[in-house]
C-alpha cells in the first residue's frame, strides 16, 4: 500500500486501485505559529466524548493572555477578553437539556472515579443517558438516580463486575429506587442485557479476600463444571463466584471462612452456604 500525501490517497502499488481517498493528515505542522507551539506541533486536540455535555466540540477562549503572534496583550485588551470569556462561558449552557447533561455527567465522573471504571463504560453510560433524555424519561425523576441506573446498565452491557449494591452505595441512592430506574431504562429504551458471567467476579473477590492464584484457578474450573452441568442457571453471579471460591479454598486447604469470602463478595453467609451445598451436590465434590 502506498500513501500519496499530496492527494491524500491510499492506493495499491501493483494495480493502482485507490482504496481510500481524502485521508486526514496526522503528522506534525510544518511551522509553528507561536512560541508555545514550537515544542508541540501536533494537529490534534482533545478527543470528542459523549460524556461531555457538548461532546467536547465547543470552542473556548484561551487564558494565555497572548495574541496569535505570541505577544502579550495590553491591560485594556486583557480586561475585554476576560469579559468576553465570561459571557462565552455563560452562553454555552443556555438550554435546560445542556444544564441537565452537565449536572448528570459531573455525577457520572464522580461515580466512575470511585468505582474505577474504564472509559468504555463511561461512554456507554453517557450514551444510554442521552437516549433517556431524548425520550423524556428524566422529567420528574432524579438526575442522580437515572445516571446511576444508566451506569449500572453500562456495566451490565460491558460485562463489568459492578453490582447494583455497589453503585447504590457509591451514589447514596436506595437500592430500590436504583433498581426501579434501571427497569425503566430497560423497558423504555428496549435494552437487551447479556447474562452476567460469574467468572468475571472471581478476580475481584479473590483480590479483596487475599486468596492465592492456585485457589483462583481452581474456582474457575469449578464454575466451568457448574456451567456445563447447568447448575449455575438462575443463580446470582456474585454469590455463585463467592461459593466457588470457598469450595476452592476448602479443596486447596486455604484457611478462609465463609464470613471472609462473604464480606469480600458483599453477599451474606447464607447465600454462600446455599450455593456451596448446590455445587457440592451437583459436582460430587
Amino acid at each position: 500500500m502506498v500513501i500519496d500525501s499530496s492527494g491524500g490517497e491510499l492506493a495499491c502499488s501493483n494495480c493502482g486501485f485507490v482504496i481510500k481517498e481524502r485521508i486526514e493528515e496526522v503528522g506534525p505542522e510544518w511551522r509553528a505559529f507561536s512560541k508555545e507551539e514550537k515544542d508541540d506541533r501536533s494537529r490534534i486536540g482533545a478527543p470528542s466524548s459523549l460524556a461531555i455535555h457538548d461532546k467536547g466540540l465547543a470552542t473556548v477562549i484561551g487564558a494565555e493572555g497572548r495574541d496569535a503572534s505570541g505577544r502579550a496583550l495590553s491591560s485594556s485588551m486583557k480586561s475585554a477578553i476576560e469579559r468576553l470569556r465570561t459571557w462565552d462561558g455563560r452562553s454555552q449552557v443556555h438550554e435546560p437539556a445542556d444544564r441537565n447533561l452537565r449536572q448528570a455527567f459531573s455525577e457520572l465522573d464522580r461515580l466512575a472515579d470511585k468505582l474505577s471504571l474504564s472509559d468504555a463504560v463511561i461512554e456507554k453510560a453517557a450514551y444510554i443517558y442521552r437516549k433517556a433524555l431524548e425520550r423524556g424519561l428524566v422529567r420528574g425523576r432524579s438526575i442522580s438516580c437515572l445516571i446511576s441506573a444508566a451506569l449500572y446498565a453500562a456495566c451490565r452491557d460491558t460485562s463489568t463486575p459492578r453490582t447494583l449494591k455497589d453503585i447504590a452505595k457509591t451514589s447514596n441512592i436506595p437500592k430500590k429506587d436504583l433498581a426501579r430506574g434501571y427497569r425503566l431504562l430497560l423497558r423504555q429504551l428496549d435494552l437487551k442485557m447479556p447474562v452476567v458471567d460469574p467468572t468475571r467476579c472471581i478476580a475481584r473477590i479473590a483480590s479483596t479476600a487475599g486468596l492465592s492464584e492456585r485457589t483462583r484457578r481452581r474456582a474457575f474450573k469449578i464454575l466451568k463444571m457448574a456451567e456445563d452441568t447447568r447448575t449455575s442457571a438462575g443463580k446470582d453471579p456474585m454469590g455463585l463466584a463467592a461459593a466457588a471460591l470457598y469450595v476452592a479454598c476448602v479443596l486447596e486447604g486455604e484457611n478462609k471462612t465463609q464470613k471472609d469470602v462473604a464480606e469480600a463478595a458483599a453477599v451474606t453467609e447464607v447465600t454462600i452456604r446455599n450455593r456451596y451445598k448446590g455445587l457440592k451436590a451437583a459436582l460430587n465434590i
